[in-house]
């Protein structure tokens, strides 16, 4: 089949460079979002794979939105067969989802129903489930509604990130998506309903969403920090200003301080919770590069009750943009 592949950032690659390899079909081109400003210079910088399809020498569709009559002209005259997705980022109007002949097909980093929106990941960390994976489907004008082709399932490891399950899924999903393409041209595979039942929303965590309240229960504050990391980044005040926290582990066995509190000795730096305490293991203070925990302790020198949370601090933006058929 011609294949015009949509998507954005360094977990679409993988899916890419899958369709780039394989000797039944062709990229002949993609679609991302538009160059972004980065770094302190604020240049605009391609997306990865705008870049991986520049070293491919693929031509890069990047409209400001799909709708736009140049890109959906364009669009016509590549004539493609089928458009697979991954994170692309942007809503596509119904008039886009009419050209390819066998439809725009995702890749969608839950198990479906369960977890439709911009952030499945997160929420499958959040929410404490053991077992996800992706699936792909037939994009309609719903939000991740679309009748199924195929699945695979990973398991959550205790110490999983986001960051860590989605390079998973990214690689094994890459194979997913391919296997799709091939199973859609020689008619072996046919999308199937999604069940009406188990169905749960994803939406993206925000900046406000990413901050620890330490009255919630440990294993609450374990869940959320690695499902914000490394994106929003899970986060704290300490003394008025902004610390990251980039991993903490359950403590069980120390009881007795308050929400938020903070001890330290000479092997560890822990948290009161809502239940029992955490230990801190890599935190990032405001304007600083990550340390662990305790090498940041000792150069704040706490004071003796000395507690983390408690003041509003400076809450910021999201930077990262909502993957709405991602």
């Amino acid at each position: 089949m011609r294949l015009v592949f949509a998507g954005t950032p360094e977990v679409a690659v993988p899916s890419l460079d899958a369709l780039l390899a394989s000797d039944r079909h062709e990229v002949v081109a993609v679609v991302t979002r538009p160059d972004a400003p980065a770094g302190r210079g604020r240049r605009l910088v391609p997306s990865p794979v705008a870049e991986r399809a520049a070293e491919a020498g693929i031509e890069i569709l990047r409209p400001a939105r799909p709708r736009e009559p140049e890109f959906l002209d364009r669009l016509r005259a590549l004539a493609p067969d089928c458009c697979p997705v991954v994170a692309y980022g942007a809503l596509l109007p119904k008039v886009a989802l009419e050209i390819p002949r066998n439809g725009w097909v995702n890749l969608h980093f839950s198990l479906l129903p369960a977890w439709r929106g911009a952030a499945p990941v997160q929420h499958a960390l959040l929410a404490g489930d053991e077992v996800t994976g992706a699936t792909t489907f037939l994009i309609e004008e719903g939000m991740d509604s679309g009748p199924v082709y195929g699945v695979l399932t990973e398991r959550v490891r205790p110490e999983d990130t986001s960051g860590d399950l989605l390079t998973r899924l990214a690689l094994a999903g890459s194979g997913l998506l391919a296997a799709t393409m091939d199973g859609i041209e020689d008619g072996s595979l046919v999308a199937r309903p999604q069940p009406a039942d188990g169905v749960s929303l994803a939406p993206k965590i925000t900046v406000a969403d990413a901050a620890v309240d330490w009255a919630a229960p440990a294993l609450r504050v374990d869940r959320q920090v690695r499902a914000c990391t490394p994106a929003p980044g899970a986060w704290t005040t300490f003394r008025g200003e902004r610390l990251k926290l980039r991993q903490v582990s359950l403590a069980p066995e120390h009881g007795g301080l308050a929400p938020g509190e903070l001890a330290v000795d000479k092997r560890a730096v822990r948290a009161g919770t809502g239940s029992h305490a955490v230990a801190l293991g890599w935190v990032q203070p405001q304007g600083k590069k990550p340390m662990p925990a305790a090498d940041w302790a000792r150069g704040v020198r706490l004071a003796p009750g000395e507690c983390l949370g408690g003041d509003a601090g400076a809450r910021g933006t999201d930077a990262h943009g909502a993957d709405p058929h991602g």
